[in-house]
């Protein structure tokens, strides 16, 4: 497609006189509609100069020179929009400013009488020349000698020689049109080369602009991957950047009264989830230009609050100074609590190793003592040392593992594991004013794991006695249905919500109550019971009311021998 400058240049003198038709970039426009362009603004002025002359003197229509040159202005327009210029070999179209100068001749002939200054329409062409971006120097020249011949020819064509006086008369004018082709290639050229400057400072500009717009899409996608909470602040504290993550974190901290809070005024506590100083926020410090490293805080109240741990660092700029900061929170809550569970869970160790401990080391130190004790009382203290140092060990066993269990079933009598179990807590059933009832009948043969089902009534025993700290009755029932075996152990202490009792076969899982009233256990008992129930093919359930009272019972299918005394 031909590709011509002169209507860049002609759109500039078409925009200033107000021509509508410039709505947009001239140069985006079609070759065919440039031309048009180009070529209407000499028409326009051979139009207003026909009504000037239709007004002052209509009798010049009678002129053929007069007609030729409108005649020959309408055609030139009519090319210019019928001619598919894009088609046409490069440069073709400047036949249609040549072919002015020609109208500009007649016109300056068949008007002259009238219209004096009507050669100047001549500037149309030469300038339509001179800015086509084509043979600049030619351009100049062809401007000046066509200007030259406007004036020359109705002096040659005139009868007789022309004299030196009628030749030099006219030179002013072909002088001016040289000139001024002059400005118009320098003029043109300097715009030319202004627009390619802007041309290709606006490309680079763009592309600069999509390189920082992908740049900034691939920061807001690694900032929103990340699960760390990422907000960059300005040097007043105000958010500049905040990823998905830091989003939801911050609206743990807003007030439910306050839709819109400053950072002072979000829920953002200390360690003690209490308090915390406005100077010791994270964000106020980081503002102060301070950079730290997992500094812990608490946002939110109640069950949303969580723990985070924040790292800062300031946005130094090239002379040095802070202009801002970036913040990080991480969500350490899970950890935190897992420290806390830990802590709480050595300590529960420690006190349920303590007690079996205490137990062996005082029945021992009763036999060292008391050298003249009769056999049988010696032999009592060996036996409940030695059921402590059992228990002792099958702590340790249940803290090595509580996933992995196995039984191994042989005949034993539950009514004598029932009577171990409750002789083992009644020391403890004593000091919190429980009485104790048994009932089941004497012997109760069944084939199971008699270690395995003593430890879960010891299980069940103990903590019956535990959780009744302000006294009541415990009840221990054993009875056969068929070949299944039943046992029941109920108690009238704490009881517990239907909450606690939905994780209270969970590991580690301490009830409210009893973490509130300093109850000693590490909660592994009923998750490691309930797992030798139901590795004999059984189950364990429970019932309790909150302030009424627990009952823990379990079924062992198939497993009862008999209820008359082994041979």
């Amino acid at each position: 497609m031909t590709e011509i400058t002169l209507p860049y240049t002609s759109a500039v003198l078409l925009e200033t006189l107000g021509t509508p038709l410039i709505q947009r970039h001239f140069h985006e426009r079609t070759v065919r509609t440039r031309i048009f362009l180009a070529q209407l603004p000499f028409t326009l002025t051979v139009a207003l100069a026909t009504t000037l002359v239709a007004f002052l003197q209509p009798s010049l229509f009678a002129e053929p020179q007069l007609i030729t040159a409108l005649a020959l202005s309408a055609v030139l327009l009519a090319a210019s929009v019928a001619v598919p210029w894009g088609k046409m070999p490069r440069g073709s179209f400047l036949l249609i400013p040549y072919l002015d100068f020609v109208a500009v001749s007649f016109f300056r002939e068949g008007s002259t009488e009238l219209l004096s200054s009507v050669g100047l329409l001549a500037l149309f062409p030469v300038f339509w020349l001179c800015a086509s971006g084509y043979a600049p120097k030619t351009a100049i020249a062809s401007s000046a000698v066509a200007s030259l011949l406007i004036v020359w020819i109705p002096v040659m064509l005139e009868p007789g020689p022309a004299s030196v006086e009628q030749l030099v008369r006219p030179l002013l004018f072909p002088f001016m049109m040289f000139a001024f082709s002059i400005a118009a290639v320098a003029l043109t050229t300097s715009m030319d080369k202004q627009r390619d400057a802007l041309m290709t400072q606006d490309v680079q500009l763009r592309a600069a602009l999509e390189e920082s717009q992908r740049r900034e899409r691939l920061m807001e996608t690694i900032v929103d991957t990340v699960g760390v909470g990422v907000v960059a602040v300005d040097s007043n504290g105000h958010d500049i950047l905040m990823n998905s993550t830091q989003e939801a974190i911050h609206a743990l901290g807003v007030p439910a009264d306050i839709p819109d809070p400053e950072e002072k005024e979000l829920l953002v506590f200390g360690t003690d989830r209490v308090s915390l100083a406005a100077d010791a926020r994270p964000v106020r410090r980081a503002v102060r230009g301070e950079s730290f490293t997992n500094y812990q805080i608490w946002i939110g109240v109640g069950e949303q609050a969580r723990a985070l741990s924040t790292t800062a660092r300031s946005i130094i700029q090239d002379d040095g100074v802070a202009d801002g900061a970036v913040i990080a929170f991480h969500d350490v809550t899970d950890m935190v609590n897992a420290l806390a569970a830990k802590d709480d869970f050595v300590a529960n160790v420690s006190h349920e190793f303590r007690t079996p401990l205490t137990a062996i080391q005082s029945y021992l130190a009763m036999v060292l003592d008391e050298p003249g004790l009769p056999p049988k009382e010696v032999e009592k203290y060996l036996r409940i040392a030695d059921r402590n140092a059992e228990r002792l060990n099958g702590l340790v066993s249940d803290l090595l593992t509580t996933t992995t269990m196995s039984v191994d079933r042989s005949p034993s009598d539950v009514a004598l594991l029932l009577a171990d179990s409750l002789a083992s807590a009644a020391p403890a059933a004593a000091a919190n004013a429980v009485s104790v009832e048994l009932l089941c009948p004497q012997p109760l043969l069944a084939m199971v794991d008699g270690v395995r089902i003593s430890q879960v009534l010891d299980n069940l025993v103990s903590n019956a006695v535990k959780y009744s700290p302000d006294g009541g009755t415990l009840t221990v029932s054993a009875w056969v249905d068929g070949t299944d075996l039943h046992c029941q152990v109920k108690d009238t202490g704490l009881g517990m919500s239907n909450l606690e009792q939905a994780g209270l076969f969970q590991k580690f899982f301490r009830a409210g109550t009893a973490v509130e009233r300093g109850i000693p256990g590490i909660g592994l008992g009923l998750m490691i019971s309930k797992t030798i129930i139901e590795t004999h093919g059984g189950s364990l359930t429970v019932e309790s009311l909150q302030g009424a009272g627990t009952t823990m019972s379990f079924v062992i299918p198939a497993c009862i021998l008999s209820l008359e005394p082994a041979i």
